[in-house]
C-alpha cells in the first residue's frame, strides 16, 4: 500500500498539485494509524495531508479513485446465468453473423475482460503518448473504446436481439439477454475508462520525474530548446518576473531616505532673507527609463521575446519604457504593448518584422534612430541594445552608436553568444563593445534574468 501512495503522490505532483517530502511523509504516518480498511476516513485522511489549496481538490479527487479504487465489478458468464436452451439459440445466432461481430458479442456472453496487454496496445494506438494533461483521460478513453471494438458492440447486440426475436425467443428472455450483454458492456467501458486514467497518470509522472531530474528550463540555452519547453518557460518567466519587481521595489523602498539638498534649500531661502530657514531635500527617483533596440531576426527571436515578455511584467517597477525593433530597418513597437498582456503582443511585434534571408543591418537601423526617435533618449534613459552584433558585412555605424553614448544615461548590450565568437564571420561585436557601457551574455533565461536585475536599479 505504500508504494501505491507513493505513486499516487506522483501523479497528483504530475498534475499541479505541490506536495512537499514532508507532507508525503505525514501522508504515510496518517494512513499507518488509521488503516485502508475503512475508505472514507482514509481518503481524508490523504486529502488533509497533501492538498494545501482549494483549487488542487479537483485533481486529488480524479486520481484517488484510480489508485485506491473500490474494485472493478465482474463481468457476468451468460451460461450461469442463462437457461441452455437460452445458450444454444444464442449460439445458432451467433454461426449466422460476421466474424468481427461474433468476436465481441462472445467476449460479452463470455463476461472475459480485455487483457493487460489489450489494454495497454489499444493505449498506445489510441494516442497515450499524444495526450498531455489528466483531463485527457476521456478523450483517449473514447479513442480506446473504437480501438477494442466497443463503440460498435451496443448495435451488435441489438442486430443479435433482433435474429433472437426472428428465431422465435420469447420477450423476457430477450429482455434477461438484452440486460446482462448491456450490464457487461457497461462494465468493459468502466475497464477502459480505469486503465485510460491509470495509464495517463503514470505517464505523467514519470515525464514529471525525467523533467526534474533534467536541468532546470532556465538554464537550457534559447537557440536548442524545443517548442514544449519554450511554452514552459513562458511560465517561468512570470514567476521570475514576480522576484523581481519584489526586489525592485524592496531597493526602491530603500532609496526613500530624506538627503539635504545644500543647493535647493539656498535658493529656497533666498526669497525671505534666510529667516526662516526652510530645509529642502532632494526626492530621488529610483526608478530607470529604458529605451529597447531589439534585433528580430531569425537568430534573435527566441531571446527577443523573452526578453519583451520580462521587460513588459515588471513595468510597475520601471518609470518608462519604449521598444524599437529591427531586421535592415527600425520600427517602433511599444504600441503594441498598450493596454494588451505581453504575451499576446510579442507575437505580433515578430509578425509585423518578417525575417528575411541575411537581411540585418544594424548600421542602418540606428541611422534610423538617431534621424528620427532621438526623443527616446535623454541623461536619465538607459539603452538596451538586444542583438548578437552580426551585421552581413554592413557598415556597423560606430559613429552614430558613439553619438547615442552621448546622449543616453548608459548603453548596456544583451548578446546570447559567447565573447569568444565576438568578431567571427559577421559579427561586429568586437567593434561595438568598446563603446557601450557593458555586455551581458543571454543565451538563457537565468542569464536574461540576471541582466535585468541589475538594469532596474
Amino acid at each position: 500500500m505504500d508504494d501505491r501512495i507513493v505513486k499516487f503522490i506522483a501523479a497528483l505532483r504530475a498534475s499541479g498539485v505541490r506536495v512537499s517530502m514532508a507532507e508525503s511523509l505525514d501522508a504515510l504516518a496518517a494512513t499507518q494509524a488509521i488503516g485502508v480498511m475503512d475508505r472514507e476516513p482514509f481518503r481524508l485522511a490523504l486529502r488533509t495531508s497533501l492538498v494545501k489549496d482549494r483549487g488542487d481538490l479537483d485533481s486529488f479527487d480524479s486520481l484517488f479513485p484510480l489508485y485506491f479504487g473500490q474494485g472493478q465489478r465482474p463481468l457476468a458468464d451468460a451460461e450461469q446465468e442463462l437457461s441452455p436452451e437460452q445458450i444454444e439459440q444464442i449460439r445458432q445466432a451467433l454461426a449466422g453473423m460476421a466474424e468481427e461481430l461474433r468476436q465481441m458479442l462472445q467476449r460479452l456472453m463470455e463476461g472475459r475482460s480485455f487483457s493487460q496487454e489489450e489494454l495497454r496496445r489499444a493505449a498506445d494506438q489510441a494516442g497515450l503518448n499524444r495526450a498531455s494533461r489528466l483531463e485527457d483521460r476521456t478523450w483517449l478513453a473514447r479513442r480506446m473504446a473504437r480501438q477494442l471494438g466497443l463503440a460498435e458492440a451496443l448495435a451488435e447486440i441489438e442486430a443479435l436481439l433482433a435474429q433472437l426475436a426472428a428465431m422465435g425467443m420469447s420477450p423476457e428472455s430477450l429482455e434477461q439477454i438484452g440486460a446482462l450483454l448491456g450490464t457487461n458492456l457497461e462494465k468493459l467501458e468502466e475497464e477502459v475508462q480505469y486503465h485510460a486514467g491509470i495509464s495517463l497518470a503514470e505517464r505523467l509522472a514519470d515525464w514529471q520525474k525525467q523533467k526534474e531530474a533534467a536541468p532546470p528550463l532556465s538554464d537550457i540555452p534559447f537557440q536548442s530548446m524545443s517548442a514544449r519547453e519554450a511554452d514552459d518557460l513562458r511560465h517561468e518567466v512570470s514567476r521570475l518576473a514576480a522576484r523581481l519587481r519584489t526586489r525592485a521595489a524592496l531597493r526602491q523602498k530603500r532609496g526613500k531616505g530624506r538627503r539635504l539638498d545644500p543647493k535647493a534649500t539656498l535658493r529656497a531661502n533666498l526669497r525671505n532673507g534666510n529667516v526662516p530657514f526652510v530645509l529642502v531635500h532632494r526626492v530621488r527617483r529610483r526608478k530607470a527609463r529604458f529605451t529597447l533596440i531589439c534585433d528580430v531576426s531569425t537568430s534573435m527571436r527566441p531571446v527577443v521575446s523573452f526578453l519583451l515578455l520580462l521587460m513588459y511584467q515588471i513595468q510597475a517597477q520601471v518609470g518608462r519604457t519604449r521598444t524599437f525593433a529591427f531586421i535592415d530597418h527600425l520600427e517602433e513597437v511599444g504600441q503594441f504593448f498598450d493596454g494588451r498582456r505581453p504575451e499576446e503582443a510579442v507575437p505580433e511585434v515578430l509578425h509585423r518584422l518578417p525575417p528575411g534571408h541575411y537581411n540585418t543591418d544594424l548600421g542602418s537601423s540606428l541611422n534610423d534612430f538617431c534621424r528620427d526617435q532621438m526623443g527616446a533618449l535623454d541623461g536619465r534613459t538607459t539603452l538596451i541594445v538586444c542583438g548578437d552584433g552580426r551585421n552581413n558585412f554592413n557598415d556597423p555605424r560606430t559613429d552614430l552608436l558613439e553619438q547615442l553614448a552621448r546622449r543616453a544615461k548608459k548603453i548596456v548590450w544583451l548578446n546570447p553568444e559567447p565573447k569568444i565568437l565576438w568578431g567571427t564571420g559577421d559579427s561586429d561585436m568586437l567593434t561595438y563593445a568598446p563603446l557601450v557601457d557593458s555586455v551581458f551574455q543571454v543565451a538563457n533565461l537565468r542569464q536574461l534574468s540576471e541582466a535585468v536585475d541589475q538594469l532596474i536599479v
